[in-house]
């Protein structure tokens, strides 16, 4: 069996729909559907069963599951607005210590994710190496509090944490305004023919031309997949592509995968969101390229165009 934490969300969903198509169906899903539109990413999926993180605190704590092959821990709270401390240490950090203590005894192969936000302003670089971090945001902090537990606990080579950059892809509709500017600008170009992206805040960058490490989610979950099949390879590890665009460059994409004529506008950045904002991220992918030297990301151009044509513009658009 299969323990996939955060099974109903954006990442969780999509390497579910990569684990049934290789055959495996015996998956538990630990989530919360709420009262939106989650329940969607699971049409068409296998699973034995759905169960919520409390049910899940609750078994683990009984000794409750037997025959647990692997726990992939991908549930926790991606905004990074969110400003309740209280709420963010105990879902990310100490109930994934929760999780990891559970794999451990199970002797199940662990892979869980991090995050980019950790890097913060990027001052110190963008190294899977680097421990000594300084998030800009609590999300990022409480990601990095939990890499350090992996690393203090010396379980840093019996596991797989995942430092996921820029992520984006179907099946995250329900994430609202943390959902990615791929999935918002489709309905704002179909109904005003243009796009807003933000001013820059810092003239080393022209408006729009703040760089991210873009990833698509299907590359994502080809990493997964292998990354789960062979628990010889271990280690925190970066998940980009190693390689930065620019926002304008995002939005041509789209507006080319849509054959419309690009049409760009730029916005104030709020205040609020100016003081935590990330204008660079790129992955150093040593670690990954050296663990996988055969491994090739689709570019950027590749993947929107999928992302856009072969969902965003289709009547079921869910992966």
């Amino acid at each position: 069996m299969i323990i996939l934490t955060g099974g109903a969300g954006f990442i969780g969903s999509c390497f579910l729909a990569h684990l049934n198509a290789a055959g495996r169906n015996d998956v538990l899903i630990v989530d919360s559907l709420g009262s939106g539109l989650k329940w969607k990413n699971l049409v068409d999926r296998t699973y034995i069963d759905i169960v919520s993180k409390k049910d899940f605190r609750e078994l683990m704590a009984m000794g409750g599951l037997d025959g647990v092959e692997a726990v992939v821990h991908l549930g926790a709270c991606s905004a990074t607005t969110e400003t309740d401390a209280d709420y963010l240490y105990d879902n990310n950090y100490q109930y994934s210590v929760d999780v990891a203590e559970f794999a451990f005894e199970q002797n199940a192969r662990f892979m869980y994710a991090s995050s980019a936000a950790t890097y913060g302003a990027g001052e110190r670089g963008y190294r899977d190496t680097e421990t000594s971090l300084r998030p800009l945001n609590m999300y990022g902090y409480s990601k990095h509090l939990f890499d350090m537990w992996v690393r203090n606990q010396g379980m840093e080579g019996a596991c797989v944490g995942l430092k996921f950059f820029n992520v984006f892809g179907p099946n995250e509709y329900h994430k609202g305004s943390m959902a990615s500017l791929v999935s918002k600008a489709v309905p704002q170009i179909l109904q005003t023919g243009s796009v807003s992206l933000f001013k820059s805040n810092d003239p080393a960058f022209e408006d729009g031309g703040q760089m991210r490490d873009f990833v698509y989610v299907k590359d994502v979950c080809r990493v997964m997949q292998t990354f789960l099949q062979q628990p010889s390879i271990n280690g925190i590890i970066n998940l980009g592509t190693g390689k930065a665009r620019t926002w304008n460059d995002l939005m041509r994409a789209v507006f080319v995968a849509m054959d419309v004529e690009p049409s760009i506008s730029y916005v104030h950045m709020p205040e609020q969101l100016s003081k935590q904002y990330q204008n660079y991220t790129q992955a150093d992918m040593s670690t990954f390229s050296n663990l996988l030297p055969e491994f090739r990301f689709e570019e950027l151009e590749v993947t929107v165009a999928d992302y856009v044509k072969g969902h965003l513009l289709q009547e079921w658009p869910y992966y």
